[in-house]
């Protein structure tokens, strides 16, 4: 915007100001603010209902679903998760809908219990890294537990790794809690590299753990989309086993309120979890458990199921993506990432406009993530990511919510640029 002349931004921001107020005038409600999937992707999973595929409600293994027991899951749906994150089946556990569950009563039980020390909240001062921008329900958990959040900038193949050597020699830096593959909100798949220096990481503290939440695992957009390295293979090469929890579930692949989720770790972990699943709960949802696994019957059932979702939201992404290159590249106010899966594309608007940005879409009917939420305690130091979230609204709403975003975009760095 410094190459503009005042009266060309002047100029700009009376046309701006005019198109953003026949989009107030339609009173609009549009939602961009949450990865939630739309109508579409939800109805590819209805058959998944379909009460013959429970059958006689047994097992492989012989027992009754609707019974209790099975504290870690029926080896129908463990043997796709193996399948899936490639990690054997005694290394599984599998949990109910939501893996942001597994990981909430981990950190609990690592502050109230220590993970093979002393309790995390007996130590005080204990501190995580949060590769930035990153996913906000991460950082409420560790918010939740009064742990200390350091920002790790986020690069082309993950996150700053020599800075994350560093600050694991402070024995109060317990962990790290990261998206590895298509990453949210950036789409960024960590490098074979980066995986490998997570597995060769030597922290002070031995109670040390990196939270590896693949929720994006088979999340792709293109046929040539990316592979993540499996990390607990390169972690047997450094005896680092024990470092690693990874979680993923199929949230996003049937239905978000009624999916199965897995937690995978090292023998020492999976005996830890299980003895403190004993007191809290008898088992899962096996029921679920069975209809997932006879629907799907395997992995690849599984990535051909993806491939249809693909189908529906790849177009979303397009649409947005064309929409901020033709509205916005040539302004040079603004950059964007093009991930080839996830859920996600991150925004970076011209630094101290972000919040700016989301209330004026507000204002028009858009609602988005708040700005900030992609950092922990909600405060980005440069005021300039936005997540934007394409695969729930339809593609005319979704076409609607961009036109406006793009326009709140070109406000905000106008008013900057003049310092209104």
């Amino acid at each position: 915007m410094q190459n503009f002349k005042k009266e060309e931004l002047n100029t700009l921001l009376s046309d701006v100001d005019k198109e953003l107020d026949e989009y107030r005038a339609q009173n609009l409600s549009l939602n961009m603010a949450r990865g939630k999937p739309g109508k579409a992707q939800l109805e590819l999973s209805n058959g998944i209902l379909d009460p013959s595929l429970l059958g006689s409600f047994r097992s492989e293994c012989g027992f009754d679903v609707r019974n209790y027991g099975v504290l870690d899951g029926i080896p129908e749906i463990k043997t796709i998760f193996s399948q899936m994150l490639g990690v054997p089946c005694e290394n599984l556990i599998v949990f109910g809908n939501a893996s942001l569950n597994i990981m909430y009563d981990y950190i609990a039980q690592c502050m109230l219990f220590g993970a093979g020390g002393e309790p995390w909240a007996k130590q005080g001062g204990i501190k995580f890294l949060c590769p930035v921008p990153g996913y906000d329900r991460h950082f409420a958990i560790l918010q939740h537990f009064g742990i200390e959040m350091i920002n790790i900038p986020m690069g082309e193949d993950g996150p700053d790794m020599a800075l994350i050597e560093e600050y694991v020699r402070d024995e109060k830096v317990k962990g790290v809690i990261c998206v590895p593959m298509y990453s949210n909100p950036g789409g960024v798949t960590f490098s074979d590299d980066v995986v490998r220096a997570f597995a060769a990481l030597k922290p002070a503290a031995k109670d040390f753990r990196v939270i590896w939440d693949n929720a994006y695992c088979v999340h792709h957009l293109e046929e040539n989309g990316d592979t993540l390295l499996n990390v607990f293979e390169v972690a047997k090469e450094y005896s680092s086993e024990d470092m690693f929890i990874e979680v993923t579930s199929t949230s996003k692949i049937t239905f978000p309120g009624a999916g199965v989720s897995v937690m995978a770790a090292s023998k020492a972990n999976i005996a830890s979890v299980k003895k403190r699943m004993t007191v809290q709960t008898i088992g899962h949802d096996k029921i679920n458990m069975l209809r997932h696994a006879a629907f799907f019957k395997n992995y690849d059932g599984i990535k051909e199921h993806m491939k249809k979702h693909a189908a529906v939201i790849k177009p979303k992404f397009d649409l947005v993506l064309e929409i901020l290159d033709r509205e916005l590249t040539s302004l040079g106010i603004a950059s964007w990432t093009k991930p080839k899966g996830g859920y996600f594309i991150s925004l970076d608007v011209m630094p101290g406009t972000a919040k700016r940005t989301v209330e004026l879409c507000s204002q028009a009917g858009v609602t988005l993530t708040g700005a900030g939420a992609t950092y922990p305690y909600g405060k980005d130091p440069e005021d300039k990511n936005i997540r934007i979230a394409p695969t729930f609204p339809d593609l005319d709403e979704l076409k609607t919510a961009a036109e406006i975003l793009t326009l709140c975009v070109k406000k905000s760095a106008v008013e900057k640029t003049l310092e209104l």
